[in-house]
């Protein structure tokens, strides 16, 4: 079999993070400006198509959710797998979890091209505004299959080292969404004008490139080969496993759009240029929190080969080698932040009011970082040695049950002003990155003293 050229379980702890960190940072940075660039494209045709953009996204973020905690379960399954040196085993897992996450993704785009046109009625779509939500969102659900192909071939990949490959098809991506979406907005030649399904379609369509490309490096990899056709077929016992760990973190992604929901209500009780000013000082923020999502990528793939391979001071090693390269990057984007938070709100709406409620959400929210860069990592760890439970009952508390409390207290029980709901947000986050740390430590203590 041919791996990564790293080895996950033998070379540098620091020298393994920066250099599955960087490339995965990368993507995810790329992956990000992909959508501003739909948005962008978008508000080129209407103000409805940005709001339809905006629906349409909530729904494809479910099917995400779900893509990416099974992809991740995938991977956590087959690092152990190589870790301990099993690579037939490491084979059957990569051979099933390539079938079973496109599986669940037709599953969702079936759900999702029944309901979606009740959730949009739900959520305020009506007529002209409903139609071109259905008119983006159709060709996205039927690509999903290629997205979850996407999904399953990068987890294989992630499990051995590599997160370049999947950083080159997202910067791939962004450029050819630059020049694919307004060929199909606007047609070319023989490519008919079709607006806001024309940017839909050139999504699925550099996802269907992308799959073949990474299907490429992933057949280089010798876990997926064609010599045993029946490791292709469904098994019960090992779709179990991938459920098991899955479901979880699925879960917990599902928690997080809930969240985004709940924030954005209680905001709404401030204004609408509270909710302009929250939704430019947020985007901000998730532009700064990649590395930390770099990062997790990058002990997901360690902690599992060094887990399996019992090697569970590399493990430890990797968790605060980690945090302490994410407390220095977080540091770094406060202090860039501090002085410039103004002003980059500003790029995004000159209205003073606008920039005044972001710079109030940016200048709290940015302390935040360091919790996020805790639970990030070891909400991968948790995955990575197969113990992630507890990664859906610290999702609950602080996406929902605590969120909801504080939000509630705040804004409509005391009536405090707006910057208030932030630390409120700041202290719940920051309790709960606490208890994240404490308990994975504690678990990986538990669990290398029965290993010994």
């Amino acid at each position: 079999m041919k791996t990564n050229s790293l080895n996950l379980t033998t070379q540098n702890i620091p020298t393994l993070v920066k250099q599955l960190t960087i490339p995965a940072s990368t993507g995810m940075f790329f992956n990000t400006m992909y959508n501003v660039v739909d948005t962008f494209y978008a508000g080129l045709i209407s103000t409805q198509a940005i709001s339809a953009l905006t629906l349409s996204f909530m729904i494809f973020f479910l099917i995400i959710g779900f893509g990416y905690g099974f992809s991740s379960a995938i991977t956590a399954l087959l690092g152990n797998a190589l870790g301990k040196r099993k690579y037939k085993l490491a084979s059957i897992y990569a051979h099933k979890g390539l079938i079973f996450v496109p599986i669940i993704g037709l599953i969702l785009s079936i759900l999702g091209y029944y309901f979606s046109p009740s959730l949009f009625i739900l959520l305020g779509a009506k007529e002209e505004y409903l139609q071109i939500s259905i008119d983006y969102i159709n060709p996205i659900l039927f690509g999903t299959l290629f997205f979850m192909f996407n999904f399953s071939l990068n987890s294989i990949l992630v499990a051995t080292g590599d997160t370049k490959t999947y950083r080159n098809s997202l910067i791939f991506g962004f450029f050819a969404n630059l020049a694919l979406n307004p060929l199909f907005m606007y047609g070319f030649l023989f490519i008919p004008a079709m607006g806001i399904k024309g940017i839909a379609i050139a999504t699925v369509l550099i996802q269907i490139i992308n799959m073949c490309y990474l299907f490429y490096k992933v057949l280089q990899t010798k876990l997926i080969h064609f010599e045993k056709p029946e490791y292709f077929l469904p098994n019960i016992r090992v779709y179990k496993q991938f459920l098991i760990q899955g479901i979880p973190s699925s879960l917990n992604m599902l928690t997080m759009a809930i969240g985004s929901l709940i924030l954005t209500y209680f905001v709404s009780h401030y204004g609408v240029n509270a909710v302009a000013g929250f939704g430019i000082g947020y985007r901000v923020e998730q532009l700064m929190l990649l590395p930390a999502l770099g990062l997790s990528t990058a002990v997901l793939a360690l902690v599992s080969n060094n887990y399996g391979a019992k090697k569970y001071d590399r493990v430890i090693e990797t968790l605060k080698v980690s945090i302490k390269y994410g407390f220095i990057i977080s540091t770094i984007g406060i202090f860039i932040l501090t002085i410039f938070g103004k002003l980059i709100i500003s790029l995004f709406d000159s209205n003073p009011i606008v920039v005044n409620f972001g710079i109030d959400f940016l200048l709290v929210e940015i302390w935040i970082f360091y919790a996020y860069v805790i639970l990030f990592i070891c909400v991968a760890t948790l995955q990575a040695i197969k113990k992630p439970k507890m990664i859906l009952f610290i999702g609950l508390y602080r996406q929902i049950f605590a969120k909801l409390v504080i939000a509630y207290l705040i804004v409509k029980y005391f009536e405090l002003d707006f910057i208030y709901l932030w630390f409120g947000i700041l202290f719940m986050i920051y309790s709960a990155a606490i208890f994240a740390y404490f308990y994975t430590n504690s678990l990986l203590k538990t669990l290398t003293n029965k290993n010994l």
